[in-house]
């Protein structure tokens, strides 16, 4: 083996085990972005993603935040973080600034999701959104007994949650088509944040039934065809 081949096997090998300290859902986020990308990191938590695609991908990131509990972590761990609100100052970030925005259980929080992602669409060339199901088997059955959904994707109380706004993937897609994205592919997860092991890819209504999250990598529509 030749030294560079060795030295990309280790390098490849320590990216490995980096990811692998990420939750589930964001090790699968990591892996829809390039070496060098520039990412912005829409409410970031305690920078876990943005800390892992610096150190080990090469990349340049930026997170937002507000909990104070998660930005003093952030900046402890050396992440570039601005606190913003995400509902009204996305507008602080220049068009096209970024290669990639990533959104991930966040969108459920915003107050005004639609805005947020129309923010998003101008800023980044591409986007990663991840987003509850609220059309989960399991949550459906739970319905039927009458109370509201709990899993590991939707832990809280109905009274005490942070999520403002519940959907089904049908009726996000449908908001991501009204936003003038297009869907270049949808990844749906399991409750417990991994891919499903099945022979097949799942279609929307499938994934719609099967999926307990999804992770959805958007890019803009044609001008011609965006909204106004």
């Amino acid at each position: 083996m030749s030294q560079s081949s060795a030295r990309d096997s280790v390098i490849g090998g320590a990216n490995r085990l980096g990811e692998g300290l990420l939750r589930q859902d964001l090790q699968s986020v990591a892996r829809l972005i390039r070496p060098g990308e520039r990412v912005l990191d829409l409410g970031c938590g305690t920078g876990d993603l943005l800390a892992y695609l610096i150190g080990a991908m090469g990349c340049s990131g930026t997170g937002v935040e507000r909990d104070p509990d998660a930005v003093l972590q952030v900046i402890g761990r050396g992440v570039p973080l601005i606190e913003l609100d995400l509902d009204t100052q996305l507008e602080e970030f220049g068009d096209d600034s970024f290669d990639v925005v990533v959104l991930s259980r966040t969108l459920q929080a915003v107050l005004k999701p639609k805005e947020v992602l129309l923010q998003m669409r101008r800023i980044g060339q591409r986007m990663i959104v991840t987003m509850p199901n609220f059309g989960y088997w399991r949550h459906r059955l739970r319905l039927l007994t009458g109370r509201m959904p709990q899993s590991k994707d939707l832990p809280y109380s109905w009274y005490d949650t942070p999520n403002l706004h519940h959907t089904t993937l049908v009726t996000l897609e449908e908001l991501f088509d009204d936003c003038g994205l297009d869907i270049e592919r949808r990844i749906p997860l399991d409750g417990d944040g991994r891919r499903p092991r099945l022979p097949l890819e799942l279609t929307q209504h499938t994934a719609n039934v099967l999926a307990g999250s999804a992770i959805y990598v958007l890019t803009r529509r044609d001008a011609a065809d965006a909204p106004a």
